[in-house]
């Protein structure tokens, strides 16, 4: 993976003096300060997690998701939680809930002036069933009919059957079994970013993601053009004036990365006019008072469907159900969220949030009890002689200021754990070969309830190994009813299986913090995920 290597390598960068494009900069990872005049066409915006990937087809982290929306387009936009408006697709449209027909923009075409068509769509589809391919959208596709549990292809079939280009602009698809419609249109319509076929199709497909069409994308669909990213510093874009929804209203766009103090100080000098939320630019919550006392800009909190965790490592034999259930009740996560969150983060029994449409909100978290944690760490038999290594990705501070919270309530039962602090793209490359024992990570979830990526054997999203027949069964079923009070009844049941055996801690949902200059028109909205739907439209006053 020449690319994660290329990622690894942290640098300091002087970030200004080459970019005489608008407000004064402080390099986000601490460079000299250089100073130019404020600009209406150039927006800039601070994150604190560094994008993974710039690959269509592999962005299982926030960051390089949130990255790649500037500039490739999926299929529909998503401004609300199950309400979808047209983007490279005019219409995604069934009758029967089974076989779906999607019609193209023709107006829709790539940076280098060729066609989107139904070709793309097709190619990238039977792409992300390729076993060969290394995604993270496979269990976006697994309701396609041919496709196994993961979603891809089985031995010696090259082709999606059912998914065909009837012509350049119509795509008709086939489900194993009839799905809610805002499952598909969720998962496979917003989800999944639609690449150039006449672009990878020239690239071995197990070679895809070290290749530059993956990691410096030159031809893509969305309203703003791949310039540049300076690793852990900045990424550079530019608007695609061709843009088939229309010129894009600024220019430019710069993406700053750099830790949330500083997102605060450059958000109140001007140098930026945008934290990205959503777990990637994440405001430090003793700041929040001073921002909202800040005339020129605007800051709320709302409700998210993500959350925080600890996963242990569940392929390691000596980390099973009661050793997991002995960290869970060992960690006092009330302390977590009183003395960080203030107040902006609360307590949920498991990977599922209170708004959520399934939430089960009769089933309370466990609590916290050492002395049970003791008594259950006893009963697992782990050798409490051993060092257990706690990965913490830098970052998000507050996020790095539970580590050390965690490792002292584990001492305390006996636990020994080391913290080793890592970026993002390390420990995310780490977490997804199961090269590790515990780690802490937020979850970009979907509004559809559907989470077996994340928990079932192969899912793209499976950072904690988990390979639960049962729980794989009861996921399974409630992805394919079509009744959505059956669906909630379904999730239910799988809350309180997720509960007894903690797969995952699930340490505190945090409220996303939208700070953002009252210049700017546009920016992030109540639903994180949908914030870049209107990206063209967005503007900054003079």
């Amino acid at each position: 993976m020449g690319l994660l290597n290329w990622m690894h390598k942290k640098r300091l960068l002087v970030f200004g003096v080459a970019m005489v494009l608008g407000v004064s900069l402080l390099s986000g990872c601490g460079g000299k300060e250089a100073t130019t005049k404020a600009n209406s066409d150039t927006l800039y915006i601070g994150m604190a997690n560094p994008p993974e990937f710039f690959n269509p087809l592999l962005n299982p982290g926030i960051a390089g998701k949130f990255a790649i929306r500037f500039m490739y387009d999926s299929l529909l936009g998503m401004p609300e939680p199950n309400k979808f408006v047209p983007a490279l697709a005019d219409s995604f449209e069934t009758k029967d809930s089974q076989n779906y027909t999607i019609k193209l923009n023709p107006k829709a075409k790539w940076t280098d002036g060729k066609p989107v068509t139904a070709d793309d769509v097709v190619y990238t589809l039977n792409l992300i069933a390729n076993p060969k391919v290394e995604t993270s959208k496979n269990s976006n596709i697994k309701m396609l009919e041919g496709l196994n549990e993961q979603g891809k292809l089985p031995e010696g079939v090259s082709k999606i059957p059912g998914l065909v280009a009837v012509d350049a602009h119509t795509v008709t698809l086939k489900t194993k079994t009839p799905v809610d419609p805002n499952y598909i249109k969720n998962f496979l319509g917003f989800e999944v970013f639609i690449a150039p076929k006449h672009i990878f199709e020239k690239i071995d497909p197990a070679a895809i993601g070290s290749s530059e069409a993956a990691t410096k994308p030159t031809v893509t669909s969305g309203p703003f053009k791949f310039v540049t990213y300076k690793t852990n510093d900045h990424i550079e874009y530019t608007a695609n004036t061709d843009y088939y929804q229309g010129v894009p209203k600024l220019k430019k766009i710069f993406v700053r990365i750099m830790n949330g103090t500083l997102l605060v100080t450059e958000l109140k000098a001007g140098n930026i006019q945008m934290v990205a939320g959503g777990g990637i630019g994440i405001v430090p919550i003793k700041d929040i008072d001073i921002l909202k006392k800040d005339s020129k800009l605007s800051v709320q909190t709302v409700p998210s469907f993500q959350g925080q965790y600890l996963d242990v490592n569940n392929s390691i034999p000596e980390f099973n159900a009661k050793f997991r259930n002995a960290v869970t009740t060992a960690i006092n996560r009330q302390q977590i969220v009183d003395q960080l969150y203030k107040g902006t983060a609360q307590l949920v029994p498991t990977i599922y949030t209170p708004i959520s449409p399934v939430f089960d909100k009769n089933l309370k978290s466990l609590p916290y009890d050492p002395v049970k944690a003791k008594a259950l760490l006893a009963e697992s038999g782990f050798d409490t002689s051993k060092e257990i290594t706690l990965e913490v990705p830098i970052g998000n501070v507050l996020r790095e200021q539970s580590a050390s919270l965690i490792q002292q309530d584990l001492a305390a039962i006996g636990l020994k754990v080391k913290q080793e602090k890592v970026d993002f793209p390390t420990l995310l490359a780490r977490a997804r070969k199961g090269d590790y024992q515990m780690i802490l990570i937020g979850y970009g979830l979907t509004v559809d309830p559907d989470y077996s990526s994340y928990f079932v054997p192969g899912g793209s999203n499976n950072y904690a190994h988990i390979d639960d027949p049962k729980l794989t069964k009861m996921m399974l079923a409630a992805a394919s009813m079509t009744d959505s009070s059956q669906r909630k009844i379904a999730y239910g049941k799988i809350q309180e299986y997720m509960s007894d055996q903690q797969f995952l801690t699930t340490l505190y949902a945090p409220d996303w913090i939208i700070a953002q200059s009252k210049r700017l028109h546009g920016g992030i909205r109540p639903f994180w995920d949908g914030s870049l739907v209107d990206l063209h439209q967005w503007s900054l006053d003079g």
